[in-house]
């Protein structure tokens, strides 16, 4: 057998396998996930009704949070495009022209 044809046939073995480790890899990987969300499912379902209440709470606390920050976010704003600087606009007066 000549070296090259030798050397071609090696490649081949050697790109097959690690072909099939990838795809091996991916499946695994995929199967996992799916576990992983059916365990996830599973879980909120056995949940009792406290435990989603607090969450739930937990949940409404964080929006609250971020609505309370856009709201004085956007009222400064407003400030701003009606005439106010910026210092002015955190402490609520006017600019004077």
């Amino acid at each position: 057998m000549s070296t090259t044809l030798h050397t071609i046939r090696r490649s081949i073995w050697a790109i097959s396998i690690t072909a099939i480790t990838v795809a091996g890899a991916w499946y695994g990987a995929g199967l996992k996930i799916e576990k992983e969300q059916r365990q996830a499912i599973e879980k909120r379902r056995e949940a009792s009704p406290a435990a989603l209440i607090a969450q739930l709470e937990t949940q409404r606390g964080g929006l609250v949070a971020k609505r309370l920050g856009l709201e004085k976010k956007l009222n400064e704003l407003e400030k701003r495009n009606q005439g106010a600087t910026r210092e002015e606009s955190k402490e609520g007066m006017e600019r004077k022209r």
